[in-house]
């Protein structure tokens, strides 16, 4: 009930905004999480390989950068868990090497948590795994209540979806809660070019245009709107010197639609926008500027073949 109530407060507040947005964070129910499966396994969403490629290809030099003690029980806390995929690597050979930890994923999608919990216990029968459903700027405090050495996954360029004022004090937050010497790892989309990056928001085959129009269909199903989705259209941009991937839903006609759940109406200009996305990219030097007065350092960097996607392990000071 309380996702719902903060899912229609953020829907109002967006709407009645100039220029309209709504957050990313509500693409993921059920249809959501299924289409954002779709747009990985897409040739040009080159995002999800690349960073399979580290977990997969540089699983050892990633846990000898832990500096973990194989003698302490620790916490592997994921952030924006997703699937999966790309953590059973490093999950099995954790298991291999017979540490000892619990295995933390947290997700605002309870559908992905149960996807995820389902396919771990499978793969792994001995994993200890405890899933937590929610925001995950809101149920961090309750993730530092142990007092068990912790690791913090943040991977699949996830902190790009916040701008860089509220992943400063998202980094801030974390470091906040870390011992010194916890670490950090934590995946980001590097800047590359419009060719490469742009399609990966604008896929051929039309899926990333269905992610996006799925949002105004959950607003559909879940407050009793009344859009018509086929009056909106799925516009992506991106531009290396900014190196933001920005997407929106634009309104093809002048329209009003109405939200039963909000008693209210709201008014679509033609070409009016709604944000819906943006995904920064990243190099070393916006980093280090996200991590000016954090306490976090640069311990290590990861790259894939390509140099598209890097896993940098962050450690508090």
């Amino acid at each position: 009930m309380k996702e719902k109530t903060t899912f229609l407060r953020d829907v109002d507040d967006g709407f009645s905004h100039d220029p309209k947005y709504i957050s990313s964070y509500y693409f993921y129910d059920k249809a959501g999480d299924e289409l954002f499966q779709k747009i990985m396994e897409m040739p040009e969403y080159y995002l999800t390989n690349s960073e399979l490629e580290i977990f997969e290809q540089q699983t050892e030099p990633l846990i000898l950068s832990f500096e973990i003690n194989p003698n302490e029980e620790f916490e592997l806390i994921e952030l924006g868990a997703g699937d999966g995929k790309k953590t059973q690597y490093l999950l099995k050979a954790l298991l291999e090497k017979n540490f000892k930890f619990k295995y933390i994923p947290v997700d605002i999608s309870q559908n992905s948590l149960s996807v995820i919990t389902q396919r771990m216990e499978n793969l792994f029968p001995n994993l200890q795994i405890d899933s937590q459903q929610g925001d995950y700027f809101r149920v961090l405090d309750e993730l530092f209540i142990s007092t068990k050495p912790k690791i913090i996954l943040f991977i699949g360029s996830s902190l790009g979806n916040m701008c860089d004022e509220i992943a400063k004090k998202f980094l801030n937050k974390i470091a906040n809660h870390l011992k010194k010497n916890e670490k950090l790892l934590l995946g980001l989309d590097l800047i590359k070019s419009k060719k490469i990056v742009l399609p990966a928001y604008h896929d051929s085959a039309g899926i990333t245009r269905d992610f996006n129009l799925n949002l105004l269909q959950r607003i559909n199903r879940e407050l009793g709107a009344d859009f018509k989705v086929e009056y909106f259209e799925h516009v992506p941009e991106y531009t290396e010197t900014e190196g933001i991937a920005k997407s929106y839903l634009k309104s093809t006609k002048k329209q009003t639609v109405y939200i039963k759940k909000l008693s209210k109406s709201f008014e679509f200009d033609e070409n009016e926008l709604i944000q819906t996305e943006i995904s920064r990219k990243y190099n070393d030097k916006i980093l280090h500027d996200l991590l000016k007065g954090s306490q976090l350092e640069i311990k290590h960097k990861f790259l894939d073949s390509q140099k598209y996607f890097a896993d940098y392990i962050l450690v508090k000071k």
